[in-house]
């Protein structure tokens, strides 16, 4: 009898241990870059001509994405796939808010970004504002931008952040990932308490 208690006590014991060295933090298919110390609140001009912060969309997820309208290679099929992945996520997509931070302020206005942004999805947000403005936005979360050589588009960053209810930078998607795999991490940030 007393082997049994002291073989359950050291079973019980090894359970707990197990469990303790389990890494409990989700397995996202993107870069979990939690904890980074860059990025924050910013505030520039919607695609609806009206002045929005970043903060505007605390309690929804936020995914980050910077571009511009004239863009040949990167942007359309990203904003396609960011638009699939909403769909995807059903009635849950009303808590995911898209953000498309342009970085051609010369050329897109909120005019521009009006007629170009809406035709992937018509929750999507295009943002623009002084080159200022813009700058300070990218340097914030180390996105790289330059006009390219003699071809007049812009150079410049692919991937996707997704920042959680609380604001807080948690995932960099890299270009070209599957949809699957971008509806399955914002569903798992959608599971957390806020």
């Amino acid at each position: 009898m007393r082997f049994l208690i002291l073989k359950s006590v050291l079973l019980a014991a090894l359970l707990i241990v197990a469990v303790a060295c389990t890494d409990s933090r989700p397995a996202f298919k993107a870069t979990d870059i939690s904890g980074v110390d860059w990025g924050g609140e910013f505030e520039l001009t919607a695609h609806t001509g009206k002045r929005v912060k970043l903060s505007d969309y605390r309690g929804r997820l936020t995914v980050l994405f910077f571009g511009y309208t004239h863009c040949p290679d990167i942007c359309a099929p990203t904003l396609a796939l960011l638009a699939r992945a909403l769909d995807g996520l059903g009635a849950d997509a009303g808590r995911v808010q898209v953000l498309f931070v342009s970085v051609d302020p010369a050329h897109d206005t909120p005019a521009q970004l009006a007629g170009f942004i809406p035709a992937f999805h018509p929750a999507f947000v295009g943002l623009t504002g002084s080159d200022a403005e813009i700058r300070a936005v990218a340097a914030d979360y180390k996105i790289g931008y330059q006009a390219s050589p003699g071809a007049g588009g812009i150079d410049h960053s692919g991937g996707v952040y997704v920042l959680d209810a609380r604001g807080r930078l948690r995932l960099l998607v890299r270009q070209g990932a599957p949809v699957d795999d971008v509806v399955h991490d914002l569903r798992l940030l959608l599971k957390e308490k806020r």
